[in-house]
């Protein structure tokens, strides 16, 4: 099934376990993030479960057509996307998505998720970019949104899940100042291993080595890694080069050389250590970067929150990054729960 043959979102005014769609918000190659109303009449984001190479659907229709070779694959990635659904439900922590309910139907599953407003972090770094000044963004605002968002991937960690698809455009940063972890891989990472198909569903430059190699461990390091990449587009405005090319020729160093006496030695020295290619030699656990990322003497401390930070140091409130949302194209297919 070509790509360009995506899967039709569900008709307009659908009624599905007694949400009714609004409209499409995103889609991906795993599947389409609706805006809903509940039965109370609040806005909620819905996603569906419709893996693009797997399955496809006409305009109208409300049941996906996999084909019979395919169906195996299907069913897989769909329990493990029900399994995701049941493992963020029981998870409750700011910075993480928060899943309302999870429900099978048109043969397939459909995750609920409070619906948030505001942008994502792929967002910011773009318009921070095109201001062109020294630094993408200040140390002080890196530091304070990521030691928000390690606090959620803590609380996720703990719960003996993984993320496995970190990246500026899965860090949301909402309206009401608070970074949250959105759009969880497992069912990705499920296909992947199962499937022929591996590059695609990985984002470069954010994916970890080991998630190129088969049957090789993933744990805490590997969400690690992604965190540490997401540092780096955050000082550079570009992803770093993607775990393949690293290994042919690795430019990670030579590139964090540019940027010192702009950034204190300390982060950039964070960022060699979680992007080390050797999922060994990387921080073990959250609370171990977390322990480095805050040491007493590298905070900047200020009243302003993260969100109010970043949008003081983009120029504007989060207009400058709305107004640039028709600049990114493509860069956007992050859902937005």
């Amino acid at each position: 099934m070509s790509s360009k043959n995506k899967p039709a979102p569900l008709p307009i005014d659908s009624m599905i376990g007694g949400y009714r769609i609004l409209r499409r918000l995103a889609a991906g190659g795993f599947g389409v993030v609706y805006l809903a109303l509940d039965g109370a009449g609040q806005q909620v984001a819905i996603k569906e479960y419709l893996p693009a190479s797997l399955a496809l659907r006409e305009p109208g229709e409300r049941l996906p057509r996999v084909l019979p070779e395919k169906l195996s694959l299907y069913r897989l990635g769909l329990k493990s996307f029900f399994e995701e659904g049941r493992s963020l439900a029981q998870l409750s922590h700011p910075s993480v998505v928060s899943v309302l309910n999870f429900f099978r139907e048109n043969e397939t599953v459909y995750m609920v998720m409070n619906y948030l407003e505001g942008a994502n972090l792929q967002e910011f770094i773009l318009t921070a970019r095109d201001l062109k000044t020294a630094k993408v963004l200040r140390e002080s605002t890196i530091r304070s949104l990521f030691d928000e968002v390690l606090r959620g991937l803590r609380i996720v960690h703990q719960h003996k899940m993984l993320h496995l698809d970190i990246k500026p455009a899965n860090i949301f940063i909402t309206d009401d100042d608070r970074a949250v972890l959105i759009d969880f891989g497992a069912a990705r990472e499920v296909l992947s291993k199962e499937g022929s198909f591996i590059r695609p569903m990985y984002t470069p430059g954010f994916a970890a080595p080991e998630m190129y190699r088969r049957g090789e461990a993933m744990g805490p390091w590997t969400d690690i890694y992604a965190i540490g990449a997401c540092i780096y587009a955050c000082m550079q405005g570009v992803p770093p080069h993607a775990a393949p090319q690293r290994q042919e020729k690795d430019r990670l160093a030579q590139s964090l050389a540019r940027l010192r006496g702009v950034y204190s030695d300390r982060l950039i020295e964070i960022v060699e250590w979680c992007m080390a290619s050797d999922p060994k030699a990387r921080p073990q656990s959250v609370f171990a970067l977390q322990k480095e990322l805050n040491r007493e003497g590298e905070r900047r401390h200020t009243r302003l929150s993260m969100a109010e930070k970043m949008r003081l140091q983009l120029g504007a409130l989060v207009g400058d990054t709305r107004r640039s949302r028709q600049k990114i194209g493509g860069a956007r297919d992050a859902p937005r729960p």
